[in-house]
């Protein structure tokens, strides 16, 4: 694992790059005694946009490690964990509620409204007059584009937000080929 701390944000609604720092030095896993990583190097990763209706998390894949001194060293893409170890980034979820049910109460209102614009059939006459006719034909019509409106808004995916400063590890799942032991 590689401690670190995120230095940008994260906002689902686009898929993006970030960047983050690490947190502690991290040695070598046979001896324990070698300098591999520096506390203060960066990493720079990316994470999906690609979000479900009940999904808490977000995919973050590490891609670089850019050390104090400039190099850099490609890591593949490996994943971001919590602090507890459980896959992805979790922090703030908006669901989307009020948009969603609000288009809800919207789209009942405007089938009521459709409802009572459109002219009953009288038992007097059988015969439509013209004024009937062309209320009957916008409010069906404003009714249809309005549904369709309004159910796109039924389907929003929640925006999963992750804050600078978010603690996480990196789940090293490869080995990694350093050129040595750092040195600054």
């Amino acid at each position: 694992m590689i401690p670190a701390t995120l230095v940008s944000g994260i906002n689902s609604d686009l898929p993006g790059r970030i960047i983050a720092q690490v947190g502690q030095n991290v040695f070598d896993s046979a001896t324990g005694s070698r300098l591999l990583i520096p506390q203060g190097a960066k990493l720079l990763g990316r994470y999906d946009s690609k979000v479900s209706f009940g999904q808490n998390r977000v995919l973050v894949v590490w891609t670089d490690i850019v050390f104090p001194n400039g190099s850099t060293l490609q890591i593949g893409g490996m994943a971001g964990t919590d602090a507890e170890g459980y896959g992805g980034f979790s922090d703030q979820v908006d669901n989307h509620y009020l948009r969603t049910f609000g288009s809800a109460i919207l789209l009942a209102v405007i089938g009521a409204g459709m409802d009572m614009a459109i002219p009953q059939s009288s038992t007097l006459s059988n015969q439509e007059s013209a004024s009937d006719a062309a209320r009957r034909n916008f409010a069906e019509t404003f009714g249809r584009v309005a549904e369709r409106t309004i159910t796109k808004n039924l389907d929003v995916q929640p925006t999963i937000e992750i804050r600078p400063g978010y603690k996480f590890n990196v789940l090293v799942d490869q080995d990694v080929v350093f050129p040595g032991a750092y040195r600054g």
